[in-house]
């Protein structure tokens, strides 16, 4: 299905609309551009919360940061942790749960407030 909205297969017959348009009819670089995805396997970068979170909108604010983690319900583990949104994780995100990664995941990716979230869960 992820394979077929974001373009990279075109369907044989019938036709997938996105917004009432055939996605036939839309740029694949503008098509992708709609879609936030979080796939099963996360990864995180050596860094702060605040800066894995912030990774695809660099330039967010703290209050952007703040409400993407509450839209994805990660705010309160993050206040939990050692120094909040300043702690610093591991490479690869080590010292927190697969869980609470895919939390940040969900949070990095509502960041850039996409017309459409894609889950890639086995769940």
């Amino acid at each position: 299905m992820i394979n077929l909205l974001m373009r990279f297969y075109d369907v044989d017959a019938g036709e997938i609309r996105v917004d009432g348009q055939p996605i036939k009819k839309i740029g694949r670089d503008s098509l992708r551009s709609l879609y936030g995805m979080v796939l099963q396997d996360t990864w995180m970068f050596k860094g702060s919360v605040r800066d894995n979170i912030a990774y695809g909108k660099p330039d967010a604010t703290d209050e952007e940061v703040v409400a993407a983690a509450k839209a994805a319900h990660a705010h309160s583990f993050i206040m939990r942790l050692p120094q909040g949104y300043d702690t610093v994780l591991a490479e690869d995100g080590g010292n927190i749960s697969q869980g609470q990664k895919q939390l940040l995941c969900i949070a990095r990716a509502m960041l850039t407030k996409p017309s459409m979230l894609i889950l890639d869960e086995a769940t």
